[in-house]
């Protein structure tokens, strides 16, 4: 087994617990339906980060290249799927009580740790780069990445209504054109 076989078992891992992690809130807000007030911007979030980890799985692949692993280089594309793990953490509810599920209160709750994890997100992918290949994204992979941090910005900072719905429709068209252009074949 070389390394790079071995080393992606861990990282499958968190993004498998991650797509689960969604995939059963989203069931769990399916079965109470009828008890859940829905706030599609968060249920956007759902699908966008399930696009997300397919996407990091997928682009993963690439890592296979690496020729030599340090525990270092390995803690930085570890710490990327950590955090994407955390982001389903705070995007779906843990509770499923008697009473009723709103999903608006509960983004507002989470919405800027949300924010904050998400840009650490691509910030660890970003110093994925830079450690992996001693340079930063180019191009449009760094300019998707630096959009996507503004724009959690702002949603940090503008905590409307109105904010949260732009951030949501932007961070998921921005996300799909980012993986049309960078991603649409497995390198």
């Amino acid at each position: 087994m070389d390394a790079f076989s071995y080393l992606s078992v861990l990282l499958s891992i968190i993004l498998g617990l991650a797509i689960a992690q969604v995939l059963q809130g989203a069931g769990q807000l399916l079965q109470t339906r009828g008890r859940v007030r829905w706030y599609w911007p968060a249920a956007l979030w759902m699908a966008s980060l399930l696009v997300m980890y397919v996407q990091s799985w997928w682009a993963m692949f690439g890592l296979r290249n690496v020729a030599a692993w340090t525990f270092g280089a390995f803690a930085v594309v570890l710490a990327q799927t950590v955090f994407e793990y955390l982001l389903a953490a705070l995007l779906t509810p843990v509770s499923f009580g008697e009473g009723d599920v709103d999903l608006r209160a509960h983004w507002f709750a989470q919405a800027r740790a949300f924010y904050v994890t998400l840009s650490l997100a691509l910030v660890a992918s970003m110093a994925k780069d830079l450690v992996l290949s001693h340079a930063l994204p180019h191009g449009a992979n760094l300019a998707f990445h630096l959009f996507l941090i503004a724009l959690c910005g702002l949603g940090f900072a503008v905590l409307r209504d109105w904010a949260q719905r732009f951030t949501a429709l932007v961070g998921a068209a921005v996300f799909l054109v980012y993986i049309a252009l960078l991603f649409n074949r497995l390198q």
